[in-house]
């Protein structure tokens, strides 16, 4: 009897071991695990949808990326943060948000779910290129690069086994920016100094390096940009410059449309002057670097025909 109860227990003890052995074996792919930094895939949210592309373009099959916000059809500013994304962002290793008061969401998301791990890019705070109480920086092509500079390095230091991939494809967006830049160039030489309007700041980021000039009264922009109405002087001005036909193109964003603006574009389209609509968040159909190609390529045209 005490030899039955011996074998038992030994049979006991072996059945013991090879389930501790299995569940070590599946333990390397348990939520919550620790990867091979060889094969590490870093969970990557992004507030916008135009940064997540660039973070994207960076880290290849290393990365899962998640945008928040991906629908140009939606004012970005009059977005509100939802279970979904606190979600996302609790479990995010690499968060990119724009800053500069534009995205105040992402930073009360960010403070819900505390990870002193998780790397925060605020590409305002390191964006080369600033205007004036105008948090757009991504217009700037110059600050895209920038960006991007940020964004390879915090994905060096949470992979660093695919550092040299990362850098391969930095390498690759860079060059991709060039066509952008070299458009940029030949609507300078071909328009320099051409009268334009906008609704909002949103292009000044470019209208400066394209030698553009703004006649729209800024406070007027300063107002559509924020949510609020234009004092009335500046609405009767930016009238004016469209019905005397004082700019030769009227460049409105088409995210954040009010009555005010849809009365100055259907003015610009009475008085034979072309309109070209620009939006804040990134086409799903694009890349940033053809997104903001395409929109220059229609821009160039429209100043052609006036």
């Amino acid at each position: 009897m005490s030899f039955s109860f011996s074998r038992k227990i030994v049979l006991w003890l072996s059945l013991a071991g090879i389930a501790l052995f299995l569940l070590s074996a599946c333990g390397g792919k348990a939520t919550g695990s620790v990867p091979n930094s060889t094969s590490q895939t870093i969970v990557v949210v992004a507030a916008e949808n135009f940064y997540g592309d660039i973070a994207q373009q960076v880290g290849g099959s290393h990365v899962n990326v998640q945008s928040i916000l991906s629908d140009p059809n939606v004012d970005p500013h009059e977005y509100e943060a939802n279970t979904k994304s606190a979600l996302a962002v609790s479990k995010a290793q690499l968060v990119i948000e724009n800053a500069g008061g534009y995205d105040g969401w992402m930073d009360k998301l960010l403070s819900s779910s505390p990870n002193s791990s998780r790397v925060v890019i605020k590409a305002f705070d390191i964006a080369k290129v600033k205007l004036p109480d105008n948090e757009h920086v991504w217009y700037s092509i110059d600050n895209a690069s920038t960006i991007a500079q940020a964004i390879t390095d915090s994905l060096k230091k949470l992979n660093p086994a695919s550092a040299t991939e990362f850098d391969r494809n930095l390498q690759k967006f860079q060059a991709a920016l060039q066509p952008v830049q070299q458009k940029i160039a030949e609507i300078k030489t071909k328009h320099a100094n051409a009268p334009i309007g906008l609704t909002e700041t949103i292009f000044l980021y470019q209208s400066g390096p394209l030698g553009l000039n703004v006649l729209t009264p800024p406070e007027f922009q300063k107002a559509i940009a924020e949510g609020n109405d234009p004092p009335a002087n500046a609405v009767i001005t930016a009238e004016n410059q469209i019905t005397k036909r004082q700019i030769k193109v009227l460049i409105f964003n088409e995210q954040t449309v009010t009555p005010i603006t849809t009365r100055l574009e259907n003015d610009a389209k009475s008085s034979n002057i072309p309109t070209l609509p620009v939006t804040e968040t990134m086409p799903s159909s694009k890349t940033y670097q053809n997104w903001m190609l395409d929109q220059l390529n229609a821009l160039e045209q429209a100043l052609g025909k006036s």
